[in-house]
């Protein structure tokens, strides 16, 4: 028990989310260096079957109707109860609004070191990016245990889908007394364009600037047959509605063609486009995180770049 290496799956609305075929794949070479063994542990409701792809040596599934919707406290309690049982070498979580909660309260519950925005993984380090990706960190891991938490996006998912794992349910522990109770999600509405349909999408960063330069890009958006999409910062000035956001918080998106203006590429952005078929980056900041994932990157002023573009077309 003591290298293996635990994975704890998310899954949403019936379905296994990509971070956890991402931390999967990332097990099994921390596995094979560590003679250890991949286990999945899966907390749901009638959820066993989401594991019958996950490629791992053994599934642990906890099934209680307390587990169907995430509640932090009913996860953290009957993970803790699971995990301190087993003595990992390492507890893999999604750097994720689920596993950020889950993280710090299983670091708390087992007494174990936890590092939050992990890009990378070894057997006793972790890389973390600071600063929206603009800083790595590389922190050297004490002890025989420790949980990582990995940024979205850092592996990839296809490594950690398979078959032939073994399965064991084992008992949830008291939920009776929770604290938080699940009462229902809230999805934002639809709005007036489907960003996840489009082909190609014109996204915009806070190199905008302003909102009176949107229509530069939206006008390079029309010439294109494009839809116009967005970064956070965009719709937390209201410049742009929600249903245009692209990243974790918003929509993922995979289009034949990403065209990222003034985006510098923050992991939650880049979790929600890393799939795009053909990502085209303009940013005058060439160190810039967007470029390690643009196939063609231009490092000049998109107010420069834009209506000479536009005009070509």
């Amino acid at each position: 028990m003591a290298n293996n290496i635990f994975v704890i799956a998310e899954h949403l609305k019936g379905k296994a989310d990509d971070i956890t075929y991402e931390m999967l794949g990332k097990a099994k070479a921390l596995a094979e260096s560590s003679g250890g063994e991949v286990v999945a542990v899966l907390l749901g409701n009638g959820a066993k079957d989401l594991a019958n792809d996950f490629s791992a040596d053994k599934v642990l599934y906890v099934d209680s109707p307390q587990l169907a919707d995430f509640n932090p406290e009913a996860y953290s309690k009957t993970l803790a109860a699971v995990l301190g049982e087993r003595s990992p070498k390492a507890i893999l979580v999604g750097n994720t609004s689920q596993g950020m909660d889950i993280g710090a309260a299983l670091s708390v519950e087992l007494e174990l070191p936890y590092v939050a925005y992990a890009s990378e993984v070894g057997s006793d380090s972790v890389i973390s990016q600071l600063y929206g990706g603009k800083m790595n960190v590389e922190s050297q891991i004490s002890g025989d245990s420790f949980i990582v938490g990995i940024i979205p996006g850092s592996f990839p998912s296809e490594a950690g889908k398979g078959s032939g794992a073994s399965f064991e349910e084992v008992a949830a522990p008291d939920l009776s007394d929770l604290k938080i109770q699940f009462k229902q999600l809230i999805e934002p509405k639809g709005g007036d364009v489907d960003i996840t349909a489009t082909d190609v999408l014109v996204s915009v960063g806070r190199g905008i600037q302003n909102e009176d330069n949107l229509p530069v890009v939206q006008e390079l958006a029309d010439k294109l047959g494009a839809a116009l999409s967005c970064s956070r910062p965009i719709v937390d000035s209201k410049w742009l509605p929600k249903s245009r956001q692209v990243g974790k918080s918003g929509l993922k998106v995979k289009p034949k063609v990403y065209i990222a203006l003034g985006i510098s590429g923050a992991p939650e952005h880049i979790e929600g486009m890393k799939e795009a078929e053909c990502i085209i980056a303009i940013n005058t900041d060439a160190n810039a995180p967007i470029f390690d994932y643009a196939d063609y990157g231009v490092t000049e002023d998109l107010f420069d770049v834009v209506p000479a573009l536009t005009e070509k077309l």
